[in-house]
């Protein structure tokens, strides 16, 4: 690897990282030994229900030393999830699902802890929950 730092997007399960593709080949490719991250990915991430998957932003230094971060389950995947659905509606024209303000509430809650929603207000989190319900099927209701 060049002397520059190298940055690796992966979503991972939540408690099943393993050294197997895609976290094997992309972090073997830097010169980072997988099962070093897997065994940190893991113990990081026994807060989430097993299977969840999880964005992990690893960054790869020239030593082949890392560090990453990981951040709060995609909102769809939350969505969904409390929706009890396994897709969205193709054409967000018919609802599939409907869900209450609390729920996006809840959900708005969970995303304000990633770092990039930390100074942002919980309102306009949860606008944004909103607009992506509606925009995978989902109605949401007082």
């Amino acid at each position: 690897m060049s002397g520059k730092t190298a940055l690796v997007k992966l979503i991972v399960p939540a408690g099943k990282a393993a050294a197997t593709p895609p976290v094997g080949p992309a972090l073997g490719s830097k010169g980072v030994k997988a099962i070093d991250f897997c065994k940190e990915f893991n113990a990081r991430t026994q807060i989430y229900k097993p299977g969840t998957p999880i964005p992990a932003l690893v960054k790869v230094n020239p030593d082949r030393t890392f560090t990453f971060d990981i951040k709060s389950p995609s909102t769809v995947w939350l969505l969904m999830q409390a929706a009890g659905i396994s897709k969205g509606s193709a054409e967000n024209k018919k609802p599939v699902a409907t869900l209450s303000l609390k729920h996006v509430y809840e959900i708005a809650k969970i995303k304000k802890g990633d770092f990039r929603h930390q100074h942002m207000d919980l309102e306009v989190i949860a606008r944004n929950v909103l607009g992506t319900a509606k925009t995978i099927g989902i109605d949401v209701v007082a």
